[in-house]
Order: C-alpha cells, then sequence, then structure tokens
C-alpha cells in the first residue's frame, strides 16, 4: 500500500535533506539569533494525523513579544511583529525547513493537507467529511499550489480531500514541483488582514 511505502520515502528524503542543508540551517539559525532576541525556533500546537495535537517546529520570524496563537492576519499592523531575517524567511518559505525534524518524527509528510491551528475547529470539522484528518499532514500539499491563502475553508477542505483520494507516488510529485513554483511566485500569500495577496505574508501563522 502506498501509504506505507511514503512514509520511508519521507524519512529518507527528510534524514538527506537534514544532512545536506545543516549549513543552511546553521547560518539561518545564527542570523536570527543575531537578528532579534529569543528563541530560534517557533513551536505552535497543531491538528495532526486523527485530529491529534503536536507541536510544528519553524524558524522564528516574528518577535518575541508577539501574542502567541495569532493568526499573523487577526494580528493589529503583524508587519511590525516580523523581524529582519523573519521576511526574507518567510518570503522564501525557508522559515519552514525545521519542519524536516516534525516529518523524522512521523508527525508529518513532505506532502499532505497542510496541518491547521489547535483552534481551527471549523477546517478540521470540514476535513473530516473528506477523510482528510486520516492522513498524516504534509510540509506542502495540494490546496496550498491552488490558492493557499486565498482559499475559503470549504474550497481549502476539499482540495485536502482530492488529495487522499488521488494520493500516490505521481501525485506527490505533481504536489512537490507545484510547491517549488509557487514558492517562486509567492502564489495565493496574504497580506495582513486586508485579503489582499502579498509577497511577504505566510498562511495564517502566528509565526
Amino acid at each position: 500500500m502506498y501509504i506505507h511505502i511514503k512514509r520511508v520515502i519521507d524519512f529518507v528524503l527528510s534524514l538527506i535533506a537534514l544532512i545536506v542543508l545543516s549549513p543552511l540551517l546553521l547560518i539561518l539559525a545564527i542570523w536570527i539569533k543575531s537578528d532579534s532576541p529569543g528563541p530560534v525556533f517557533f513551536k505552535q500546537k497543531r491538528i495532526g494525523k486523527d485530529r491529534t495535537f503536536f507541536q510544528i517546529y519553524k524558524f522564528r520570524t516574528m518577535r518575541a513579544d508577539t501574542p502567541k496563537d495569532t493568526p499573523t492576519h487577526l494580528l493589529n499592523d503583524p508587519a511590525s511583529f516580523i523581524t529582519k531575517s523573519g521576511h526574507f524567511l518567510r518570503k522564501t518559505s525557508l522559515d519552514e525547513l525545521p519542519q524536516i525534524i516534525n516529518i523524522l518524527k512521523g508527525e508529518m509528510a513532505i506532502i499532505g493537507p497542510r496541518p491547521a491551528l489547535w483552534n481551527q475547529g471549523d477546517l478540521a470539522d470540514e476535513r473530516d467529511k473528506y477523510g482528510a484528518n486520516d492522513v498524516l499532514p504534509g510540509l506542502s500539499g495540494w490546496a496550498q499550489i491552488n490558492g493557499r491563502d486565498e482559499l475559503p475553508i470549504p474550497i481549502k477542505a476539499k482540495l485536502d480531500g482530492e488529495y487522499v483520494r488521488n494520493m500516490s507516488l505521481l501525485f506527490d510529485l505533481k504536489c512537490f514541483l507545484g510547491t517549488i513554483l509557487s514558492v517562486l511566485r509567492s502564489d495565493g500569500i496574504v497580506e495582513g488582514g486586508t485579503g489582499v495577496t502579498n509577497k511577504t505574508k505566510k498562511e495564517q501563522d502566528n509565526n
């Protein structure tokens, strides 16, 4: 069954990525630490497979005094909380790289539905309709390359369901290549709470 092969592929590729990217990860960690006070990594409670909770890892891109568990687009003047290094990390999506650790731990996959915030029960409920909570959440996924922040919850959940129904090595490869193109174009990223697409914001995350 592909889901078991997928887990082996995810583990092997994430382990290789961690080794190969370790110099870059070290450089980014030093930059973040020297740029502003606070930890290098940011941890946030997310909804995982079967609606269990786990801590997602990201590089910290916002000041340490940023309100916790508040989506970026709901903050007053969110740009004022983002650090200098954070602007670059968000624009390039490099802040997501520490999720390689989540993949190695078996909490995430390379491709799958993006893990919802712990308090996004509406999204989790909608995903239940399509069986999208029955698989590991991903670093990127089908919904991510088809609208990202711009998608309303019902559409996002439906796309996550399409991924589950069509999950295969070829479909994962299609999502992976689509992710690279989306990152290069900064597609579907919304600025603050304005609903206007902008190239310097991330997907409804606090960091």
